[in-house]
């Protein structure tokens, strides 16, 4: 429905972003990542907490791990109690071999919220699911 509706109407920007995310959690960063640069084209000034945090996944899961600190960093400032962050956050650095930095990430996770390790069913494609929660696992070590 959502390509139907960006079909209609390529300038609707919040479908864009929409397609942004559902591509993200259906295993296609790279599709999800050029959607997301159409939303901020449309809609250059929403630069809200929770948009950097999409493309920061999105590039987590495409391995641009820099990228993805930098727009999760970013996404933190904006929303320093949103857990999702954290937690790929807490994952990147892991993957990146910056434990302590991961450890440091989990342990402010943990002053928002007791639960550090979660299913992550909204990521369909299982190679990148288990990219997400082995390096939350390693960064969490063996507390969780």
């Amino acid at each position: 429905m959502i390509d139907h509706c960006l079909t209609l109407n390529p300038s609707c920007a919040r479908g864009w972003h929409w397609s942004a995310l559902l591509r993200l959690f259906a295993g296609q960063p790279e599709v999800a990542i050029k959607h997301f640069q159409n939303y901020l084209r449309l809609c250059p000034r929403d630069r809200m907490a929770t948009h950097l945090n999409v493309i920061g996944e999105a590039y987590f899961f495409t391995r641009r791990f820099d990228e993805a600190v930098a727009n999760l960093l970013a996404s933190l400032e904006l929303a320093p109690t949103f857990p999702v962050t954290y937690r790929v956050l807490a994952s990147c650095y892991a993957h990146m071999g910056r434990l302590d930095a991961a450890r440091e990430i989990v342990r402010r996770l943990r002053a928002i919220t007791p639960v550090v390790m979660e299913p992550a069913t909204r990521y369909r494609n299982p190679e990148l699911r288990e990219l997400f929660l082995s390096g939350l696992r390693l960064a969490a070590g063996e507390e969780t």
